[in-house]
């Protein structure tokens, strides 16, 4: 008596599940769309007036809105608060005086050095990924700003201006917010 191996069934060979693609990160906005935004919301004060507040120890700030490509957020001064030289973690952004006055430093290069721009009700200021600046209240009475950046902050680095130029000095992300 011989043995005869058993037949071996093999299942039926189904196509493994298409996945679907990740969703596409939305494009960051540009610069300008930024810019056109906080104009925009700058000229409509009863949509942000009502929630300044004004703090003694530092800036105080809330965000208006986060969508997936970008944010806003209203920030007040008080005279003596800045900001310290800080970056955007890689985002785009722009913002405007709505009331009072500011100062913003940047480094505009070895034959520029540091800039001072006096910031006046309705300045608005646009710039790339790659800004580092300082902005400050060195008025007399209280300043409030509107900002937006695409994408949403995820997180900013802080800098000290030293003899050969900005050093970094600390990472801060949005829990810190």
């Amino acid at each position: 008596m011989s043995l005869v191996p058993a037949p071996t069934l093999t299942p039926p060979q189904t196509p493994a599940p298409a996945l679907a693609p990740a969703p596409a990160a939305p494009q960051p906005l540009s610069p300008n769309a930024l810019r056109k935004i906080v104009r925009e919301l700058a000229e409509r004060p009863d949509e942000w007036l009502h929630r300044v507040r004004l703090a003694g120890d530092d800036r105080w700030y809330e965000r208006l809105a986060a969508d997936a490509d970008h944010e806003v957020w209203l920030i007040s001064w008080l005279p003596g608060q800045s900001t310290g030289f800080h970056d955007h973690g890689g985002s785009r952004g722009a913002f405007t005086v709505a009331l009072g006055e500011l100062e913003e430093l940047s480094l505009g290069g070895p034959e520029q050095g540091l800039l001072i721009r006096r910031l006046g009700r309705g300045t608005e200021r646009a710039f790339g990924p790659e800004y580092l600046h300082d902005v400050r209240n060195t008025g007399t009475g209280p300043a409030v700003t509107i900002h937006a950046y695409s994408p949403p902050l995820g997180g900013m680095s802080r800098y000290e201006l030293r003899v050969g130029g900005l050093v970094r000095t600390a990472v801060e992300g949005p829990e810190q917010w």
